[in-house]
């Protein structure tokens, strides 16, 4: 049963009972709703979770505010399906979105839909990557596809409109303007999606030397053989094998000598958006860049931990913008007394790869791109919504949570679970002990092979299938890097036999149409 948790004191009394100084609203009496969500975020990127390579204050304050979930997973970590799954509630073989390729039905249900019908204003402002128009909006302003991080178009219900500046400065200027103007006799819910921290990572001017001189080591499996692992032997997201030099680094040379298979497609795209004054700004920083890797003629080792350190600097430059604005529209909500009422909840599509096991981008199952990072700072009634939730949650969850959270009712056949048991101090005895998992995008861009399987709270088992029949099975306490494959060992058969047990409950509880073992 879903259950709606109104949490020890009633939602009308919210707005009574705000002190602070700041003007404040008084006649809506349910909560609101931002939910800020970032494309390709790593869990490893954010302070939160650890701060060893970037400092973000701005997200941190979420967490600091809130709660932090310190086990949080996609069921498919693939831009559009993730969107597909967080927006409905449901796993991809039930929502229809199984894959980048796939339209997403926008007559479906969807939480925005169930708010909307409840009575919150809605709006939509930044990515959306569904192909199809958003549906239950009042207001949405999206990028077309993957969106531009320089002078960016914006699609909204009249057309498509050119902007200059800065993507992720934008989508935050749009998100406060809709909030000033917005019907103020109605609680809201409003989804801000950013493009940042998505592939070709361009920072914005300001951040462009923020990590330039800064020195990164590689991860212990940087240079992973992938023994026993048959599907990660024949991916094709290796920053030694398939970063481009010149898409993916930015190593545009003037006299065109380094070549690259993307090239063009960099040079005639998301180089030249950029206006004369930001060009100017990016060749003052790349061109040194470029004639002194010119000048080293790096191979082997030196050359796999110099692309390394060029994607480091530039995904991290792009954080540190991301995290600025996050910092921006938590200010406007104190400035404008919003602060106290609000659920804000950071969240990314799916986690990525820092170079574990010599790799770029997501589509595993293993737990750099299954992870993904989930702050939720609640309304001032829930006065026990601080620290770290441990228990395993998943982005099937949001749906329900939102919904539980606005005191509607989630319907059956929404396949997540409200969160809200899980904040305060009588969280449940009884919760999940599996997540399910199913990638489908393949053949396709990075070659990783269709695969479903399980997560316990220790174990996960693995099954690659299609044009490969593959298993594998890793103790996550003992090896949580996932090095080493102990499926078909004599010792482990019986674990092995209990996890396929498991999972093809998982797969019949959700109605999986792939259930044979």
């Amino acid at each position: 049963m879903k259950r709606n948790l109104m949490m020890m004191c009633g939602l009308a009394s919210l707005a009574a009972g705000c002190t602070s100084t700041q003007p404040k609203e008084v006649k809506p009496q349910k909560p609101n709703i931002i939910f800020i969500m970032t494309d390709d975020h790593s869990f490893q990127t954010l302070g939160a979770y650890d701060s060893t390579l970037i400092k973000t204050p701005g997200l941190d304050r979420i967490a600091n505010e809130g709660v932090t979930f310190s086990n949080s997973f996609v069921c498919n970590s693939i831009c559009a399906p993730s969107r597909a799954a967080m927006l409905t509630g449901k796993h991809s073989h039930a929502n229809g979105q199984r894959d980048n390729a796939d339209t997403f039905d926008g007559s479906q249900q969807t939480f925005p839909k169930l708010l909307h019908q409840a009575g919150y204003q809605t709006a939509l402002i930044g990515k959306w990557h569904l192909k199809s128009q958003p549906t239950g909006f009042d207001y949405w302003n999206i990028l077309p596809g993957q969106g531009s991080y320089y002078n960016p178009d914006f699609i909204d219900s009249t057309g498509q409109k050119h902007y200059d500046g800065y993507v992720t400065d934008l989508i935050t200027d749009f998100s406060t303007d809709w909030l000033d103007h917005r019907d103020k006799d109605k609680p809201f819910c409003m989804l801000v999606h950013h493009k940042a921290v998505h592939r070709v990572w361009m920072p914005p001017t300001k951040y462009l030397n923020e990590f330039k001189d800064r020195k990164f080591e590689v991860p212990e499996n940087f240079f992973d053989d992938y023994e026993g692992r048959i599907a990660a032997s024949q991916q094709e997201m290796s920053i030694i094998k398939d970063m481009d030099l010149v898409y993916d680094l930015k190593m545009l040379d003037k006299e065109g000598d380094i070549k690259s298979r993307l090239r063009g497609a960099y040079q005639g795209g998301a180089y030249a958006r950029m206006n004369e004054e930001q060009r100017a700004a990016w060749d003052a920083v790349y061109d040194p860049i470029i004639a002194d890797f010119r000048a080293r003629k790096l191979t082997g080792r030196e050359l796999a931990e110099w692309k390394y350190n060029r994607y480091m600097q530039d995904y991290l430059a792009c954080v540190k913008s991301l995290d600025d604005n996050v910092a921006r529209l938590l200010k406007y909500l104190d400035d404008n007394g919003l602060a106290e009422n609000t659920l804000v909840v950071y969240t990314s599509d799916q986690g990525f790869y820092m170079g574990e096991h010599g790799w770029f981008d997501k589509r595993f199952m293993y737990e750099e791109s299954f992870r993904t990072p989930l702050l939720m700072r609640f309304p001032k009634a829930y006065t026990n919504a601080h620290g770290k939730i441990d228990q395993l949650v998943q982005n099937i969850d949001y749906a329900p949570t939102f919904l539980d959270l606005a005191g509607v009712a989630v319907p059956e056949d929404i396949q997540g679970e409200s969160l809200l048991p899980l904040v305060g101090e009588n969280a449940p005895e009884h919760w999940r002990n599996g997540l399910y998992y199913h990638y489908y995008e393949y053949p396709a861009e990075h070659a990783v092979k269709r695969h479903y399987g399980i997560r316990t709270n220790r174990y996960k088992l693995i099954h690659f299938y299609n044009d490969i029949d593959a298993w594998e099975l890793y103790d996550l306490q003992n090896d949580p890097h996932e090095m080493h494959n102990l499926y078909g060992q004599s010792e482990y058969q019986e674990l092995a036999d209990s996890l396929k047990t498991q999972l093809l409950n998982l797969q019949q509880q959700y109605q999986d149409p792939i259930i044979n073992q």
